[in-house]
């Protein structure tokens, strides 16, 4: 761990929220603490249906602000990192008895309006029977809606933003538990638990930031929470999990069904050979660190994909499940519905005259975090009295600063420099790592430069840079959240790279 004790901001949570804030606040000078009990998104922050999207449903609900802010940071993230941002279309086909075809263009009509879109293509009507995304689904459908919006790397996405923070200075500390946090002499003192020791050491810091996502309430609960402070937060957990199975269709389009409860599901192509299937909405008690896909979820999503492809799936079919558990911020009312509790984030600032400040962030969605960043620090300059001076918007994210912002671009110009990699090699590096991929392959000059192969297309030289740039300790850092090669590498692989982490320490305080 480092030396430093003295912060403007500590920062309790590593998911994007928390990444996010931490970055921001970095890049204004600001002096910037974050701790993370775990991995970065090692929770909820990977556990996404992976959409940078402005969610068409939430029209439903009248929440135009939050849809109206989440299609304008569609195009701006897309800006930032053109490396693991792409662009979707969707197809929506039209079920009568459910939303009735009016109500659906209509709803597309302001999907292509409310947020100044630019780079996306709009929507349009098209016909099952000629299309290519009607050739999968079952007889009897011919009208359909077709609008984008966008994929993300949500896992990546979090690691960018923390990586980015740590290029501006901040400290990014995983593994490392806040214990206990109180008020001392107008500062908050915070223990902090973990580094290479597990010890305990002591910071001090103007301002906190509870961004712990499903432990954002249990971290200031006044009975047993690590955090002594005032707000009471009223928080609902609904878990949501997918399902990934071998790919049901060979073109690129996505689908997003209706569902007769009123959900709608997505089916989307995931990573080249499979199908990613979610999400369901279902309330929550217990431990959020040992959520997992409950056998009705997975009968329901296989349902729904019987109710409208020709070839129907079942458990047998799943090849990897994920769940994670989302914590919405309830108001004061009661929400009936799982599904209708807003998605929409609340920011809860404690700022006693005498006494240093506490941000609690409660709820937010992956495709706003880099607003609700903003919107933090709009609160936190005036607590500690320094300008508000936004910058992330024109900002890459390490990588992203690929030629005229293009993956094609990028792909050609490194496909012409490491013209001895394989052509799907290189495009998962390039989509991983954007530019970053310069620093990897570093002193590299034909395959036999990058060490041990561990399957996969995976070498010890990508291994290193995970290691030393990317805070990967554990085997799941690396096979799950930095990349999704558990979907491929066996148990025996699998088993190599565990003890090839465990065999050496991360050189984490050369990558600060």
């Amino acid at each position: 761990m480092h030396s430093q004790s003295e912060y403007d901001l500590i920062i309790v949570g590593g998911g994007i929220n928390g990444a996010g804030i931490a970055r921001d606040a970095a890049g204004r000078g600001l002096k910037v603490l974050l701790c993370e009990m775990n991995d970065l998104a090692s929770a909820t922050s990977s556990a996404s249906t992976k959409l940078i999207h402005g969610g068409l449903r939430y029209l439903e609900h009248y929440e135009f602000r939050l849809v109206r802010e989440a299609l304008t940071e569609r195009e701006v993230l897309l800006g930032n990192a053109p490396h693991i941002i792409w662009p979707l279309r969707f197809v929506l086909p039209h079920v009568p008895g459910l939303r009735p075809a009016w109500m659906i263009r209509l709803g597309l009509f302001l999907y292509d309006h409310l947020g100044g879109r630019k780079k996306l293509p709009g929507s349009k009507g098209i016909s099952l029977s000629t299309h290519v995304a009607g050739q999968p689904l079952k007889a009897g459908m011919d009208k359909a809606f077709v609008y984008s919006d966008c994929w993300v790397d949500d896992a990546r996405l979090v690691v960018l933003n923390a990586m980015d923070a740590r290029e501006c200075g901040a400290d990014i500390l995983t593994r490392t538990k806040c214990v206990a946090a109180s008020q001392q002499d107008g500062k908050w003192q915070v223990t902090l638990q973990g580094g290479d020791d597990d010890a305990e050491r002591v910071v001090t810091g103007k301002m906190l930031i509870n961004a712990a996502g499903p432990w954002c309430a249990s971290l200031i609960d006044p009975a047993n929470g690590a955090i002594k402070a005032e707000t009471k937060a009223n928080i609902r957990l609904v878990k949501g999990s997918h399902i990934v199975v071998p790919k049901l269709f060979d073109h690129d389009h996505c689908y997003i069904f209706q569902n007769p409860d009123g959900r709608i599901v997505f089916v989307i192509p995931y990573q080249d050979d499979f199908t990613l299937i979610g999400t369901t909405d279902v309330d929550f008690k217990g431990d959020p660190a040992k959520v997992e896909i409950s056998g009705d979820e997975v009968d329901y999503l296989c349902k729904l994909i019987g109710d409208y492809f020709a070839t129907p799936i079942s458990a047998m079919d799943v090849v990897w499940s994920y769940s994670g558990v989302r914590p919405l911020y309830a108001g004061e009312g009661e929400v009936a519905n799982a599904s209708k509790v807003s998605r929409d984030y609340t920011l809860k600032l404690e700022a006693n005259k005498g006494k240093a400040p506490a941000l609690h962030v409660f709820g937010g969605k992956i495709t706003t975090y880099r607003k609700l960043a903003e919107h933090a620090l709009q609160l936190i300059s005036k607590q500690l009295g320094v300008a508000d001076r936004p910058w992330t918007a024109t900002e890459t994210l390490p990588g992203g600063d690929l030629p005229n912002a293009s993956f094609d671009d990028a792909m050609m110009n490194y496909g012409t420099r490491y013209g001895w990699l394989p052509e799907a090699m290189l495009k998962r590096l390039v989509r991983a790592y954007g530019s970053r991929i310069e620093k990897l392959l570093d002193g590299c000059n034909g395959v036999h430069d990058l060490g041990i192969n561990y399957g996969h297309d995976l070498y010890e030289a990508e291994v290193r840079y995970l290691i030393d740039q990317e805070w990967v300790f554990e085997v799941e850092d690396l096979v799950w959240r930095r990349s999704k090669l558990g979907l491929r590498l066996s148990g025996d692989q699998i088993a190599v790279l565990r003890k090839r982490l465990a065999s050496a320490k991360p050189n984490q305080i050369a990558a600060q």
